[in-house]
């Protein structure tokens, strides 16, 4: 997986970053989402490296093979405030002042607040089956919280989660693939499908999982409501799951055009897992947009 990529642990403040990246030309970071790991970009991060792109994909604070720093202190180290700074000082480490953005689900939610904190670094951002995370709390149907139950769930006060899932984390875990994401096992490529387990069956990801969670209630929330009339200022392109629950239940291109100053936006078949199950289209989408979006060009 990720052949001709170069590994790297990077320290960015408190914590490490791992991430992998391969490929001249502009440079795009992405960013993965709950319960994966960067290896969601497997089948597409090769695609863009061959179409003249350096890419680089990381794993969030708290999951896969980067830091994983306790919360007992303060959730803010597991806000996406404390993930966006974590990116952008990777991707300073590596020398880039400024790039594209893409981010699924929490990658997603994270590259919404680095675009908004630092829109001078970004070139271009593509978010991926979200709802902006105020409109999803202030407008949370009873649909979604049947789907979205672990929102809930995984945010409780420690140890209960931690404990409850790591009885079981494969059975955990897999019910969230396949059951709230319209997806089944076939919809995963093994090899990637392996590396989600691996990481998830490590108590500290558990716990990373669940403090990031907590921190979306207890610090994300408030830090969004502020930034109620802010716009991202770089264009945006929002994809999303044609059969997912965000898809079903909310106008997705409505919720973000009044937070973005340029915005286009698709259906991809499937669910809310569509970069596992449709790699190729993601790439074509990203291909076109990235195109037309180039680097020089400012906000």
């Amino acid at each position: 997986m990720f052949e001709g990529f170069k590994r790297h642990q990077i320290k960015v403040g408190e914590v490490e970053i791992a991430c992998v990246v391969a490929g001249e030309g502009e440079p795009v970071l992405m960013l993965h989402g709950f319960p994966q790991t960067m290896a969601v970009w497997a089948r597409i991060a090769p695609a863009l490296v061959a179409q003249g792109r350096r890419v680089v994909c990381a794993d969030l604070r708290g999951y896969g093979a980067s830091g994983k720093p306790p919360a007992q202190a303060s959730l803010l180290n597991y806000g996406f405030r404390a993930m966006a700074l974590d990116q952008l000082a990777l991707m300073h480490a590596l020398g880039h002042e400024r790039f594209h953005l893409v981010g699924h689900d929490r990658g997603a939610r994270t590259a919404h607040r680095l675009a908004l904190d630092h829109p001078g670094s970004v070139a271009s951002v593509t978010l991926m089956d979200v709802v902006p995370t105020t409109v999803l709390l202030t407008d949370l149907r009873k649909e979604v919280a049947q789907s979205y139950w672990h929102w809930f769930f995984l945010a409780q006060p420690g140890p209960f989660p931690e404990r409850m899932i790591q009885a079981d984390p494969d059975f955990f875990f897999e019910s969230c693939l396949f059951g709230w994401g319209a997806a089944g096992p076939e919809d995963f490529n093994a090899e990637q499908l392996s590396a989600y387990r691996q990481s998830w069956r490590d108590p500290m990801t558990i716990a990373g999982y669940c403090n990031d969670y907590r921190a979306t209630l207890a610090v994300d929330f408030s830090d969004d409501l502020i930034d109620q009339g802010r716009r991202i200022a770089a264009p945006a392109l929002i994809l999303y799951g044609a059969s997912g629950a965000m898809a079903r239940h909310y106008n997705i291109p409505a919720t973000w055009s009044e937070r973005c100053t340029t915005i286009e936006a698709a259906a991809i078949p499937g669910g809310h897992f569509f970069p596992d199950s449709a790699p190729d289209e993601v790439v074509r989408r990203l291909d076109t947009f990235l195109a037309r979006h180039p680097l020089h060009a400012l906000p």
